[in-house]
């Protein structure tokens, strides 16, 4: 059984759509064991407590130095003994000694076909506005490992949208969502879960 940790910055739309999977048998073989955000507000630790998941906060906030908070990071995220790390969302630059401990362990699900919109500066909308600017016309998300870069780790699936007439970033946001990142990211997990990858 892979025990995974899934951890979030907002509303959680990645996170219900792994829940979901684990519901419908997508995904097999696995348990989601914590959700954690940086965030108190995010919507995310309410979508986990519906399922009795242990949901829970730290927040750099709450430390004196960015340093104290990843030490206390860590340090939770170990408690749990996770077999997957999946950054669904979450806004935090994760700590090189985590990437390190967890090494193809850690996977994260972005919102453009990498390597295009990706790296520093690029999440969220962002990364929509950024596509429209540019004029494609397919975009997509992909999952993939983490390592020390941004969005520079090794790939494990891509799915492509269509980028349709009068697009805002918001109306491409949730197509991409829709499409591609509800869909790739659980599979992804289920192929981990099933040593499949």
């Amino acid at each position: 059984m892979l025990r995974i940790g899934v951890l979030v910055s907002g509303g959680g739309t990645n996170l219900q759509a792994i829940l979901d999977a684990l519901d419908n048998g997508t995904i097999t073989n696995a348990a989601v064991e914590v959700v954690i955000s940086n965030n108190q507000n995010a919507y995310a630790l309410e979508r986990g407590r519906k399922y009795g998941i242990e949901s829970i906060c730290i927040s750099p906030k709450d430390y004196e130095s960015r340093e104290e908070f990843y030490e206390a990071f860590l340090n939770k995220i170990d408690e749990y003994h996770l077999d997957l790390i999946v950054l669904a969302g979450f806004l935090v630059a994760i700590p090189s000694a985590m990437i390190q401990k967890y090494r193809n362990r850690i996977i994260n699900v972005h919102p453009s076909l990498i390597p295009s919109f990706c790296g520093v500066g690029y999440y969220g909308l962002k990364v929509h506005e950024a596509a429209l600017a540019r004029g494609v016309k397919i975009t997509g998300a992909t999952v993939h490992f983490v390592d020390e870069g941004t969005d520079t780790g090794p790939i494990i699936l891509q799915k492509a949208v269509e980028v349709q007439e009068g697009d805002t970033p918001e109306l491409l946001q949730r197509r991409v969502m829709e499409e591609a990142e509800w869909k790739i990211l659980p599979e992804a997990i289920n192929k981990i879960a099933n040593g499949m990858l």
